[in-house]
């Protein structure tokens, strides 16, 4: 098992975030096989990142160690898990995009409602929804066991011509990075929408 991303440098973080396609996600009963994922660098490299502007109680996280979740709440009602990457003090993460339900349908089904297999899981909020997590998850690691996140690789490896690169989803700044990576043709990847300022007024 290759688990060699734990150690990569904060700088490799687009790399990283390629090689955690096809890995496969658990919690409460659910296991998803990750379709499309968004890399984020750290302070000073990335305005899109958290951690641009350096930790924060929110972001210090992402500072931590590799293996571990930074989940963070959008729109006051959904939450959306990232993998900490990058040595100690190298904030870098992976935003788990999308996926395909590979074990526990109808569980996933059940928080998510009658909606297609392809989108139980198709976008970040839902991803969490589906998995039946939440703010627990919030720096504990996906790697040893002992949250209640479990990031373990893939039954089905993923061959890396068969991946796509495009710029990030929601993002009002370095949006057009082409950071966000995806399994060409796999129908749970999110749709694309180009960030829009709101205007005010």
């Amino acid at each position: 098992m290759d688990y060699s991303w734990l150690t990569a440098p904060a700088a490799q973080i687009p790399a990283v975030a390629r090689s955690l396609l096809g890995w496969e996600v658990s919690a409460n009963g659910v296991t998803i096989r990750l379709s499309e994922v968004e890399a984020y660098a750290g302070t000073g490299e990335d305005p899109a990142s958290h951690a641009h502007r350096g930790p924060t109680p929110r972001t210090g996280i992402m500072f931590g160690p590799a293996g571990m979740a930074y989940a963070y709440f959008v729109f006051g009602a959904h939450w959306c898990f990232n993998i900490v990457c990058g040595a100690e003090g190298e904030a870098a993460a992976v935003l788990l995009r999308a996926g395909e339900v590979v074990d526990g349908a109808e569980l996933a089904r059940k928080r998510r409602g009658e909606v297609p297999d392809r989108d139980l899981a198709r976008g970040p909020a839902r991803l969490g929804v589906a998995l039946g997590i939440g703010a627990e998850a919030n720096g504990t690691s996906v790697v040893d066991g002992t949250g209640p996140l479990l990031l373990t690789p893939p039954t089905r490896p993923v061959d890396p011509s068969s991946v796509s690169a495009g710029p990030r989803v929601g993002v009002a700044a370095a949006h057009d990075v082409p950071w966000r990576f995806w399994i060409t043709g796999d129908p749970t990847v999110s749709a694309y929408r180009r960030h829009v300022p709101r205007r005010r007024g």
